[in-house]
């Protein structure tokens, strides 16, 4: 890590109080840890961002259907958990990590997927295992159980590591795209950003409203091409269209 910062300028020291008042915080534990991690990550993989839309329309009209009928409440997290893993399954070298010391790439056979959550005292990403095997709905439950535990009682180490891809979304709170960091050693993330609705041409060339979800993908240019990062991007939008992941 040294070497990649070797010749540039110090950090610039300021006392910013001949400014005008301040107040000085301590940063939190996992602040202060997370920071370390995506500082790492930013400067040790050369990150590349691919943009995209999903028709959600159908899947957002079943999910409501899901949930009204009193199943097990399902928000777009779960589904969007769900596309990744048959993405993975699709596209293996996303489901890979880089040795490159050693000149090697890693392909996992298992299908575990991370989940970032927004917790009082920073950001933790809990994992969900074996979401390949699991529905959308036994996944919600994981999420929900996860998260609660992560903005409450904090989350061991074990259920923060062996992640396949991580998902972020933001869709709670706004925005239209941005540039996630990637967790290694994995070598993709995927963030979520609020659905709009849209003006389409229907299908009598009138106008159709549709609901499209951005989709924002960072990658690991050593191990991802563009080429194959445009085509998964894609291919989520494609499974999040097919409105069959609600179950």
């Amino acid at each position: 890590m040294s070497d990649l910062l070797s010749g540039l300028a110090p950090w610039p020291a300021v006392d910013f109080a001949e400014h005008g008042e301040v107040e000085i915080r301590k940063l939190s534990r996992i602040q202060t840890l997370v920071g370390s991690f995506l500082g790492r990550n930013w400067v040790a993989i050369p990150h590349v961002t691919h943009h995209d839309d999903a028709d959600v329309t159908d899947l957002e009209a079943r999910r409501r259907a899901h949930n009204a009928a009193g199943g097990a409440k399902l928000t777009i997290v779960p589904l969007l958990v769900k596309a990744l893993a048959d993405g993975l399954a699709a596209f293996p070298q996303f489901n890979a990590s880089l040795d490159a010391r050693a000149g090697t790439l890693v392909l996992k056979k298992y299908v575990h997927v991370g989940v970032a959550v927004d917790t009082p005292g920073g950001l933790l990403v809990p994992v969900v295992r074996d979401c390949d095997l699991k529905s959308a709905s036994e996944i919600a439950g994981e999420v929900a159980a996860l998260s609660d535990r992560a903005r409450t009682k904090g989350l061991p180490m074990q259920d923060m590591t062996g992640g396949c891809i991580t998902l972020t979304s933001l869709g709670h709170i706004g925005g239209t795209a941005f540039t996630p960091i990637v967790n290694a050693p994995e070598v993709a993330i995927l963030g979520v950003t609020r659905a709009r609705t849209v003006a389409t041409r229907g299908e009598d060339g009138g106008v159709a409203w549709r609901d499209m979800l951005p989709l924002s993908l960072s990658y690991d240019h050593r191990v991802i091409n563009g080429a194959d990062a445009a085509r998964f991007v894609r291919f989520i939008a494609d499974r999040l269209a097919a409105a069959d992941l609600v179950a």
